[in-house]
């Protein structure tokens, strides 16, 4: 038996494109995610760090449901990687599962989106990005997709109408296509993301109606934000966001056969420094004494979406008085807490009236689960008074 096969329990050559995204093959591909899909190294990192020593947050109880259980048991049984927390702007605590690398990137899915709007609140601070204007004006070869009518709003709001389900487990639908378009599923096909994303119909209704999470809003989202700053998404990643917030490891991302990045889900970044992107967020847009966004627009983020449209929404159920405002997630809940989410059990959950922000990475097998969800957050209501 290799090293590799009695830490992991599988032979590295047992992981494949048809499984990467299933346990237990997800506990290391989520960190090695360039072995399987053409990756592109976005910033190379300074160092590595080492977890906090201190595990007395882990032994305390926190309340899942109708149990008491020590927080390092729900985040085990739960398939967590990585659990990161900072408190005033301090790592106090890291949880490192046994097949993990605390300073290995992790792939992030859909919080990658919320880094995707980043971009796209900095073009709006410089006065070259208005979310009222047609995506037409800047992709104009979606026209006759159901694209054609709609606004940068609306892609960055999730209101987009159109005909397209984020059917995860469906090898049949379309968006398993859309998956084989990004490299991610097997297939012989030579189908791009931009090619895919300008064939796809538009839904019964007009655009700006509920929230529809749909993630080729934000593959073209980050195809706008190229165009309109004439640079590659993974270089504006790297100087505008991650060298300024100060990323101490390196990040990556997922690119499709014409090198467009997948800004819907495929970048990769460690725990701390993606606790660190939360903690700018937390600060109102600013990195120590550096502005990275403006005030406004992250006040905008975290507070102004449409509750109308949320509650008729396809998250609804998520947070009863919630909201979704440039591809963030508003709890709703009294301390103000916002969020980015992806699938299989991603989370980065700010609290800027507990002043902590925390990280969840995990390898969950199945992509949604709700009860685990649910449970989460309230662990993190928890953990944020604990901290």
């Amino acid at each position: 038996m290799t090293a590799f096969e009695a830490r992991y329990g599988f032979a590295r050559d047992a992981v494949t494109l048809d499984n990467w995204r299933t346990r237990p093959f997800s506990s290391w591909s989520f960190q090695n995610v360039s072995e399987i899909v053409p990756s592109v190294l976005v910033a190379a990192g300074r160092g590595t760090e080492q977890p906090c020593e201190d595990k007395a947050l882990f032994d305390q109880s926190v309340s899942v449901g109708e149990r008491r259980v020590r927080l390092s048991e729900f985040l085990a049984d739960s398939w967590t990687d990585i659990f990161t927390v900072m408190k005033k702007g301090a790592f106090v605590a890291d949880y490192v599962a046994t097949t993990c690398d605390f300073a290995r990137p992790h792939l992030l899915f859909s919080i990658s989106k919320s880094l995707t709007a980043f971009l796209a609140g900095i073009l709006q601070d410089r006065g070259l990005l208005d979310p009222e204007r047609p995506v037409t004006d800047f992709v104009p070869e979606v026209a006759g997709s159901a694209y054609g009518d709609c606004s940068l709003r609306h892609l960055l709001d999730m209101r987009a109408s159109v005909d397209f389900t984020e059917a995860y487990l469906d090898p049949e639908s379309a968006f398993a296509r859309y998956r084989r378009a990004m490299l991610w599923n097997p297939g012989d096909g030579t189908e791009t993301l931009r090619a895919l994303i300008a064939t796809l119909p538009k839904g019964d209704g007009p655009h700006g109606g509920p929230m529809r999470y749909l993630s080729p809003n934000s593959d073209l989202l980050g195809i706008v934000v190229e165009r309109i700053a004439g640079q590659r998404y993974g270089d504006m990643l790297r100087e505008w966001l991650l060298e300024p917030v100060g990323i101490v490891g390196p990040c990556l991302v997922t690119n499709d056969r014409e090198g467009t990045a997948r800004a819907a889900g495929g970048v990769s970044l460690t725990a701390r420094d993606l606790a660190r992107v939360g903690e700018m967020m937390r600060n109102g847009g600013m990195a120590g004494s550096r502005a990275v966004l403006s005030e406004a627009w992250v006040r905008h983020t975290t507070t102004a979406g449409d509750k109308d449209a949320w509650k008729a929404g396809d998250f609804a159920h998520l947070f009863a008085e919630g909201s979704y405002r440039n591809q963030w997630y508003q709890s709703g809940h009294h301390e103000g807490a916002f969020c980015a989410i992806g699938i299989h059990g991603q989370w980065l959950y700010v609290d800027p009236s507990a002043e902590v922000v925390i990280v969840r990475l995990a390898s969950q097998n199945e992509p949604v689960d709700d009860a685990l969800d649910h449970a989460c957050l309230d662990v993190f209501r928890q953990v944020a008074r604990l901290a």
